[in-house]
């Protein structure tokens, strides 16, 4: 051992070319620089400079003297020289043997033999109080104080250069990641585009999954929450491959599934949860192995696995970063997928159980004919378009005759161009639309259009300016179309229950009336049936609005809330310049129509009320059977028909009519026949009431021929 060498402090001209020399962006050129510098101020063979990551216990070497590794060593710092480094906090000379054995094999390759005994100088974070370089002399000289020596000359170099350093190798962490996120982007945008085949989105997935981190295979397990198994097909790699079922915290799929952790094996066949008998089944050799979790919002959904590392010895924390990236793009996705693939299903049902409806639907072409052949052969009714007129008085299977014969008379086929044909098969589309609930059937679908030609034709509405024609059309088509599907119970009833209506339109209000007009669209988009295929494209949408404000507005929880408005619009009298006069006029017509049953006389009056209690009665029966106490006019044992009656009309039809005929005085016949059927009711009370104390229920009460003549023998 020579004598002892005296450290005396670098020129800084040296010291300052040094650092003027650094001005790379590449880690590895700056390394390549101070290592250079180092073995000649310290007189080494080698150096090289050891990143410590404090966070997670990890070295890295990227430069060994003046070569650059091809791929960048990540070794722990348990229970080697660079641990104890950061222990004793000071340098120290250690044996080869304390050396990672990547490294060692490395060193190999530069020097050989390799010597003994290596330098571990530590490197201070400038503003952390923790070591954050290595760096490492390979055969430095050996003198008395050597040691010491050379570490104060790797101090005093980090002290001016450990800045750029650090600064260097955080520049290519960034830009590391800066590409990473670029290719998930891209990624992502790639996964999106297989959303809507399942199979194809897996092999997309494992596809990326190999790029993005270099691997020979990839196979992706999904838990099967039924048999709470990993199921995997693994498609590149192994012809004709099976489904592969393995229990969910089984090997090393079902330790990552039940752990969540991402699990990096660096030798495969030295891990106890490795099974070999995939690989001396397929021939393939699995050297490494890098598995993570596949998550979505509610928790781990899946297991990919990855499989040996093109180009190196074992996948490397960078990997582990990008699967874990990975894996969030890969359990949106697949999530995705699964719900779009649901609602495709959906789809497929509901366009299934469209075609069914139609095909039950369907109008055979003879029908049509039948139609517009028929001239009206069968007599007409001479007073028809009088108000106290009954449309149930129309045999049914003249109805259709009818309806055609309303929208002639008043001119809506020759100015709107209707097909005769179009408009027939339209109609005869709508008739079969329409239940055989007790009240809410085509018969009141007919009614309620019947009296819009009453009114129309009247009250001249057109003539006069108060509609247009196209408000006219408008409104007799949501007439036929108002109560499209009706099952005979009321919105509330739907919304209780829960039922597909409800989940469908509840959120928007108006449950039965949102499913009548979906109805009324379905049927106009039928072949065959757009009535409107002679109107311009503005025409059209006007019209498609207006049928979709009328047909809402047979809700009477929105003619509630419209009243008042209606009310002060009669009083003042109607502005024909105000555009919302025009509406609640609308509005008005279709609740009127809606209501028509009760301008009639009192026979037919107390007719529809047995429609319309049978329904309530039916409904009220389904609510005791759910276990619901029903409300007192839907339940057969508690509902008082007249006194039910008398407060309808009074509360919402006679007021509705009032309206009317102060807007137009021909209608004030309307009124008097719901005021005298009101009073009719009024009488009718006394003789339910004796009923009722008899045993006799309220509709049986109601059909008793003896209520006919009790009223009639009354004062009116």
């Amino acid at each position: 051992m020579s004598s002892k060498k005296t450290f005396e402090p670098t020129n800084p001209q040296e010291l300052l070319a040094l650092c003027a020399n650094l001005f790379d962006r590449s880690a590895s050129a700056i390394q390549i620089k101070v290592n250079n510098y180092l073995r000649k101020k310290c007189e080494a063979q080698l150096v090289f400079l050891v990143q410590l990551l404090k966070e997670r216990e990890e070295a890295v070497v990227q430069v060994i003297g003046d070569r650059v590794l091809e791929k960048e060593m990540r070794f722990p710092m348990t229970n080697n020289c660079l641990h104890a480094v950061v222990q004793r906090r000071t340098s120290l000379s250690a044996d080869a043997c304390d050396l990672d054995p990547e490294l060692h094999a490395s060193l190999r390759h530069v020097i050989n033999p390799l010597p003994e005994q290596f330098l571990v100088v530590p490197i201070w974070h400038p503003s952390e109080d923790n070591i954050c370089v290595v760096a490492c002399l390979v055969d430095y000289p050996q003198y008395e104080n050597s040691e010491e020596y050379c570490s104060n000359v790797v101090t005093e170099c980090f002290r001016y250069c450990i800045g750029t350093v650090l600064n260097t190798l955080a520049y290519e962490g960034e830009m590391r990641l800066k590409v990473q996120c670029q290719n998930l982007l891209i990624i992502a945008r790639k996964l999106v585009s297989h959303l809507g085949e399942f199979t194809d989105l897996c092999r997309e997935i494992m596809l990326e999954a190999k790029k993005l981190t270099l691997a020979e295979r990839c196979s992706i397990f999904l838990l099967d929450q039924e048999s709470q198994e990993l199921v995997a097909k693994v498609f590149d790699g192994v012809p004709a491959a099976e489904e592969v079922r393995i229990a969910k915290d089984k090997g090393i799929a079902g330790h990552v599934m039940s752990t969540g952790q991402v699990l990096n094996i660096r030798n495969a066949y030295e891990h106890p949860l490795f099974y070999k008998g995939v690989d001396e089944a397929t021939g393939f050799k699995t050297r490494c192995i890098l598995s993570f979790p596949i998550r979505d919002e509610s928790g781990i959904i899946g297991v990919a696995q990855l499989c040996n590392k093109i180009g190196g010895l074992y996948f490397d924390v960078y990997d582990e970063e990008a699967a874990i990236a990975f894996s969030i793009y890969c359990g949106i996705s697949i999530m995705h997928s699964l719900v779009y693939k649901k609602i495709q299903d959906a789809q497929a049902r509901s366009k299934l159980a469209n075609e069914m409806m139609i095909y039950h639907m369907k109008v055979h072409p003879d029908d049509v004919t039948k139609i517009l052949n028929c001239g009206l052969g069968h007599d007409l009714m001479p007073e028809i378009d009088l108000f106290y007129f009954s449309p149930r008085k129309v045999e049914e299977s003249e109805c259709i005759c009818y309806c055609l014969m309303m929208f002639d008379d008043l001119g809506m086929v020759q100015q709107w161009q209707l097909k005769k044909d179009t408009l027939a098969r339209f109609l005869l589309f709508v008739k079969k639309g329409y239940r055989d609930a007790p009240y809410h059937n085509w018969y009141h679908a007919f009614s309620v259009f019947h009296f819009s030609y009453l009114v129309i034709k009247n009250l001249r509405l057109v003539e006069k300016g108060y509609i247009s024609s196209l408000e006219a059309l408008a409104l007799m088509v949501s007439c036929l179309c108002h109560d499209l599907d009706h099952r005979g119970t009321t919105n509330s009833f739907q919304m209780q229950s829960g039922t597909e209506l409800a989940s469908l339109y509840s959120s928007e209000g108006s449950v039965m009336e949102r499913h009548h007009l979906a109805q009324a669209l379905c049927i106009l988009n039928t072949d065959g049936c757009n009535i409107f295929d002679g109107l311009t494209s503005e025409q059209y949408s006007r019209c498609l609005d207006l049928i979709r404000d009328l047909i809402l507005a047979t809700d009477l929880a929105h003619h509630i809330r419209l009243v008042q408005d209606q009310e002060k619009m009669a009083t003042e009298g109607f502005d024909f310049s105000n555009n919302q006069h025009k509406q609640l006029l609308l509005f008005l017509l279709m609740t009127c129509s809606d209501l028509s049953d009760q301008t009639k006389d009192w026979k037919l009056s107390r007719t529809t009320a047995d429609l319309v209690y049978q329904e309530f009665f039916s409904q009220g029966d389904l609510e005791k059977a759910m276990g619901n106490a029903p409300l007192e006019m839907m339940d057969r044992e508690k509902a008082r028909i007249p006194d039910l009656q008398i407060q309808f009309l009074s509360h919402i039809v006679c007021p509705v009519f009032k309206i009317l005929a102060q807007l137009f005085p021909e209608a004030d016949c309307l009124l008097q026949s719901t005021l005298k059927n009101r009073h009719c009711w009024e009488q009718a009370s006394a003789f339910f009431a004796r009923r009722w104390e008899s045993g006799h229920s309220s509709l049986d009460i109601l059909r008793d021929l003896e209520l006919e003549s009790f009223t009639d023998s009354l004062p009116h």
